[in-house]
């Protein structure tokens, strides 16, 4: 049985403001879960079911670990649908960003609000096997849970930072800075030295007026040429895929 309190504590982190306030986020699922339990994060409360407990690694079980019923778990659940593994991790600290001495490609994501699209730029990010996002303060928090489950335990792995981009970038010396436009170049046909900082302008704007003057090489995803859509745009997440495919081949 789980007290009330706790149960409130817990829906509360559903909002950025009580995750900042008490410094803490919820993950749920087994995988999401076992990946931030891998990555090092000791839990502050971790509950799963019997169902869970069959799917779940026993050595990953922290000595705090919980068994409560699927009703319990409907109470405390920030999804539509409850999981059969929920834990309270501890925030990690946002370090300050040093652009100076990147090595490889970083993302900088500039006001992308959808969780959704977050979670799966994350994932992508993984993937490629970029290790470092820089978030404008505008951007959604990484640890809204929709944006956690969307990461389906990438983000254990992916480190975000949330700066200032513009004064971030006022700091990028000949470092090469790609931005994601309409009219850039075709991604294709772009140097790729191995490094650099690559930008996605937000879902609705793209990238911002103050951004763009440190944008010293506008890249594009050209439309096919037989293409008969009316779409003006890609998804922010599905740009971001291409263009990460494209840096790393």
């Amino acid at each position: 049985m789980i007290s009330k309190t706790r149960i409130k504590l817990i829906k509360s982190l559903n909002l950025k403001k009580y995750r900042k306030s008490y410094g803490l986020f919820v993950a749920e699922g087994v995988v999401n879960v076992s990946d931030f339990l891998k990555s090092g994060l000791e839990p502050e409360y971790f509950y799963i079911t019997d169902k869970g407990l069959e799917k779940f690694d026993n050595k990953l079980l922290p000595e705090n670990t919980a068994k409560v019923s699927s009703k319990d778990m409907e109470r405390i659940t920030l999804l539509k649908n409850p999981s059969e593994v929920l834990s309270v991790f501890p925030l990690p600290e946002n370090k300050n960003f040093d652009i100076k001495n990147i090595n490889d490609y970083v993302l900088m994501l500039d006001d992308i609000k959808d969780p959704g699209n977050l979670g799966t730029i994350i994932r992508t990010a993984d993937w490629f096997g970029i290790d470092k996002i820089i978030c404008s303060n505008e951007t959604v928090d990484a640890f809204n849970p929709k944006v956690v489950q969307a990461t389906m335990g990438s983000l254990s792995r992916v480190n975000v930072f949330y700066d200032d981009i513009v004064n971030i970038l006022h700091d990028s010396g000949n470092i090469e800075v790609y931005g994601a436009f309409l009219d850039g170049t075709d991604i294709k046909e772009v140097d790729k030295p191995g490094k650099g900082v690559i930008i996605i302008g937000s879902e609705a704007h793209g990238i911002s007026k103050n951004v763009e003057p440190f944008v010293t090489k506008k890249i594009t995803i050209p439309r096919f040429k037989n293409s008969k859509t009316g779409a003006e745009s890609l998804n922010a997440s599905v740009a971001t895929s291409i263009i990460c495919y494209e840096f790393r081949r």
